[in-house]
């Protein structure tokens, strides 16, 4: 009986070492100190860290938190439509404080976290893709890692290993973009339209992809001055997508440009830009997951 008994009692410890190690990761996102100290949203959204994103211009774009949830990254620029005195700024937590927002890197939006955390994704001049990498604990300066024919636009990866863009084969005519599906081997890579239901004759780019892919936030309805609503999309057991639909009518309510979606690592909170104009143009945040149970 001791011997059956000793390597019980290992495995015992063994997990309960593992859940402790585990809840501690985890507690973070709990604390009064994430999500830069911010009291947490309802299901009504709010403009996000008010007044602490301090920058050169307009905060704008999708936004980043690590996995640990004590990194964030943000994009500001001059104006909309302009990709000069643009960058990415980082605020992070060294244990007791948010630091102040440091530049992370110029000309550069966008930021897109790897699924392992070690790299970082950009949208850059020209529809092409820019990285930087975490060797040693330590940021490389971005470069350019994506230059192709075609449009690659809101990069981002999933736990599959395929990657979704809004994507062009006219690299600058962005009223012919697509939501598309992104896949690289060692001698190819394939950009494929995801089609109908979703797709549209005008720009179709601005997404949030969940990891699993059971889901996607896409930016429609489109003007041609490109205000736009936030509508959800499910995919299918057999790879297609449900035609959208609104994810909130509070959310949509009025013409306003809708974009740069993104649901923080924990699955709780989507993030989005939102701006009748580049003066009132503000991240906001809302509480997703109880929205989605219901979307769903």
């Amino acid at each position: 009986m001791m011997n059956l008994k000793y390597p019980l009692f290992i495995f015992i410890c063994l997990f309960l070492i593992f859940q402790c190690k585990n809840s501690k990761q985890n507690s973070f996102w709990e604390s009064p100190k994430a999500y830069l100290g911010q009291k947490v949203p309802s299901e009504i959204p709010e403009i996000f860290a008010k007044g602490m994103l301090v920058d050169s211009g307009i905060v704008l774009g999708r936004v980043a938190f690590s996995e640990s949830g004590k990194e964030f990254y943000y994009s500001y620029a001059a104006h909309w439509f302009d990709s000069n005195n643009s960058g990415t700024n980082i605020i992070s937590f060294d244990g007791t404080n948010w630091s102040k927002p440091k530049l992370f890197a110029e000309n550069v939006s966008n930021p897109t976290l790897s699924m392992d955390g070690n790299r970082l994704y950009f949208g850059a001049s020209g529809s092409n893709v820019w990285i930087s990498e975490k060797k040693n604990g330590e940021w490389n300066e971005p470069y350019e890692y994506l230059n192709k024919s075609y449009g690659l636009y809101n990069f981002m990866p999933t736990q599959s290993g395929t990657y979704y863009v809004g994507s062009g084969l006219d690299k600058s005519d962005y009223s012919g973009y697509d939501f598309s599906t992104f896949s690289m081997n060692k001698t190819d890579t394939i950009v494929k339209s995801i089609g109908k239901p979703i797709n549209t004759l005008g720009f179709d780019g601005d997404l949030y992809v969940a990891p699993d892919e059971s889901y996607m936030i896409i930016s429609a309805e489109e003007t041609p001055t490109y205000e736009s609503k936030l509508h959800i999309t499910f995919r299918k057991a057999d790879g297609s997508w449900t035609p959208s639909k609104s994810i909130s009518s509070i959310i949509n309510e009025g013409p306003a440009h809708r974009f740069g979606q993104y649901v923080s690592p924990d699955g709780k909170y989507l993030f989005y830009t939102q701006g009748t104009s580049e003066e009132d143009c503000h991240i906001y945040w809302v509480r997703w997951d109880l929205m989605l149970k219901k979307l769903k």
